[in-house]
């Protein structure tokens, strides 16, 4: 109990001063949301009005970081717009739309780590747009590792356009989703297209340590929502096996991409599985303070119903821990909700359970890891890999602990 207490105190201490150095009046945790398309990018963009030293670091990180964002956002849009096939160009484009493109929470990342690697932030050559073809193998590191943020956003919104075709979904980033559209066999193949698109880009790398990590994320994403679909019996109320989907469905991209970025940098086995750990335990909180909010947030917050997890057949973590105090959700579990009155029962002994409150302490758990695997990472080579540095501890707990 003290330990746990000592971490929860460290890792406030750590928040704290990393979100000093990080925010502005228009970053404070209390206007930040992490649901608007602005909400990374808050996080690491400088106020307008904030008087500024005549150098400052994270300033300098941040304002990069947002170039380089829009660099790689701006690189697959155009890369897709190439395409021939004007139906599937269409399809492919809409998720990458001016605007649209959701909060690029795993591109962020990857880019942070790559910064917190080196000696210094990107180049001013390398905050342009890289115009070479996707097959075309970069030689430039910088490059190399923007390589690996487009790549982890073509997986993201490929495996988005395949579960929306999966769960029936209506609506996705605020807008129709794609299948609702053009129908599910376009909005499965633009996915397709996508992966494709990232398995180009990636074999362009020319690293074959890197290729298998890269990949081993597209059979993770397929082995998690076979796991999810297929759950029976004592699986379906496994907490082990929610975990093992958690890390497949959400932790795998970010992990393995951290790790491909370290790799690429030349870090040891050792330190680039400190960037692997990172990325694992970041994915983990991640989801599980998903599962929570979707029993503590609004409609309007989340902009869907309130235990849209429940009414969709999915139990999730929160369920599941709950489902240890009230053995009457084990039956509704294994049957998906589907019997007339699961549903607002399964609502009502999960908020009046310990299941929440498990979920949130098991996310503290996952974001002091992370934390932690930060400071397994090879000594800072500079300020900006410090202000990098900071920033991933302050987005670990700006997407876990302060979405409560």
């Amino acid at each position: 109990m003290l330990r746990r207490e000592a971490l929860a105190r460290a890792l406030h201490a750590t928040r704290r001063d990393a979100l000093s150095a990080l925010s502005t009046s228009s970053t404070s945790s209390a206007s930040f949301s992490l649901y608007s398309s602005s909400g990374f990018a808050s996080l690491i963009q400088p106020s307008d009005t904030a008087a500024r030293p005549a150098f400052n670091p994270m300033e300098h990180v941040r304002d990069n970081t947002l170039r380089e964002i829009d660099c790689v956002t701006e690189r697959l849009r155009r890369d897709i717009i190439k395409n021939e096939v004007p139906v599937l160009q269409k399809a492919a484009e809409y998720f990458f739309q001016k605007g649209k493109e959701g909060k690029r929470f795993r591109s962020t990342v990857v880019l942070l780590m790559a910064t917190a690697l080196a000696p210094r932030g990107p180049l001013a050559s390398q905050l342009e747009v890289d115009t070479s073809p996707a097959a075309e193998h970069p030689t430039d590191l910088r490059r190399r590792q923007q390589r690996i943020a487009e790549i982890s956003e073509l997986i993201h919104v490929a495996s988005l356009l395949h579960d929306d075709v999966i769960d029936d979904s209506d609506s996705r980033r605020g807008l129709k989703a794609l299948n609702t559209l053009l129908g599910n066999k376009v909005a499965i193949l633009a996915g397709d297209f996508l992966l494709a698109r990232a398995s180009v880009s990636l074999a362009s790398l020319h690293d074959h340590r890197v290729i298998a990590l890269m990949s081993q994320i597209l059979e993770d994403l397929v082995a998690g929502e076979i796991l999810q679909m297929s759950s029976v019996h004592d699986e379906a109320t496994s907490i082990e096996t929610y975990m093992t989907k958690t890390f497949y469905k959400t932790a795998s991209l970010i992990a393995n991409s951290c790790k491909s970025v370290s790799l690429l940098a030349g870090c040891s086995d050792e330190e680039a599985a400190a960037a692997w750990a990172y990325g694992k335990n970041l994915g983990i909180a991640f989801q599980l303070i998903d599962d929570v909010l979707d029993f503590t947030s609004s409609q309007e917050e989340l902009g869907k119903p309130v235990g849209s997890d429940v009414r969709s057949g999915l139990a999730t973590y929160p369920v599941l821990a709950a489902s240890e105090e009230h053995p009457e959700l084990v039956p509704m579990i294994r049957r998906r909700f589907r019997g007339p009155e699961d549903i607002d029962r399964a609502l009502e002994l999960i908020k009046n359970s310990s299941g929440i409150s498990k979920a949130t302490k098991l996310a503290e758990h996952h974001a002091q890891e992370a934390v932690r695997a930060l400071e397994r990472l090879p000594p800072s080579q500079g300020p900006d890999a410090d202000a990098s540095r900071a920033a991933l501890e302050a987005i670990t707990s700006k997407v876990t602990i302060d979405r409560l």
